[in-house]
């Protein structure tokens, strides 16, 4: 997944750069609202970190700029303490969700992993379907109730195309949205962890839990169990 962190703050933005980058996340950040908001307008992300009190530009502004763009992916705001005000404000400009500072890490990417789920259209963090089962929570994934054992571009990819079950995702939004920017999107690596995903999920070849649509991408080929 795709992040952007907009924090005027050196030391806890690069924190929370490294922290997210360890956690698997593919991250961009800025240390103000008007280069934080060109990256939003400019590039697809599955999620945003933004601070409300920016040296330029506000948080609040950035955030109306992105809605009134049609903008989508959820945004959490970071905001100060006791500042209840803001939480409200942030809410009703169209964040999602709101952390008050200092916070835990962990909360933090408790919330974030929330925020993507929900915005799959998925309460659970345990995502069923037929006899794969994935915890997004864990990052783990089951096969007829047998772990099995994926690296963590593997798992990234799978969970991708999970949540975007309903989509065909092309091998250039798959690139964008899981590696770092120094990745060679040239390279056949997106097929070689493909073609790894799929004996590891359906080693019988049975299953055909993801689909190659020539020309187009690929899209999560198994219904999806109610949430």
């Amino acid at each position: 997944m795709r992040v952007l962190i907009i924090e005027d703050e050196d030391v806890l933005r690069e924190q929370l750069t490294e922290i997210l980058k360890k956690e698997g996340y593919a991250v961009d950040n800025s240390g103000t609202g008007k280069e934080g908001l060109y990256l939003g307008q400019e590039t697809s992300y599955d999620l945003a970190i933004v601070d409300i009190g920016l040296p330029d530009l506000t948080g609040l502004e950035v955030i109306k700029e992105w809605r009134a763009s049609d903008r989508k992916f959820p945004i959490l705001i970071l905001t100060a303490r006791g500042r209840w005000q803001e939480k409200v404000e942030g809410l009703e400009a169209g964040a999602d969700d709101y952390l008050v500072k200092p916070f835990h890490f962990e909360e933090l990417l408790a919330r974030l992993k929330a925020l993507v789920r929900r915005s799959a259209g998925f309460s659970s963090p345990i995502v069923n379907s037929g006899p794969i089962s994935i915890d997004t929570n864990a990052q783990s994934v089951t096969v007829e109730g047998n772990s099995i054992e994926l690296t963590a571009f593997e798992y990234k990819t799978l969970e991708y195309l999970v949540l975007n079950n309903d989509k065909v995702i092309s091998k250039t939004e798959l690139t964008e949205h899981i590696y770092d920017q120094d990745f060679d999107r040239d390279s056949n690596v997106i097929e070689v962890f493909i073609g790894r995903l799929r004996k590891k999920l359906d080693p019988k070849n049975e299953l055909t839990p993801i689909a190659t649509l020539r020309g187009r991408g690929y899209k999560y080929n198994l219904p999806i169990d109610d949430q």
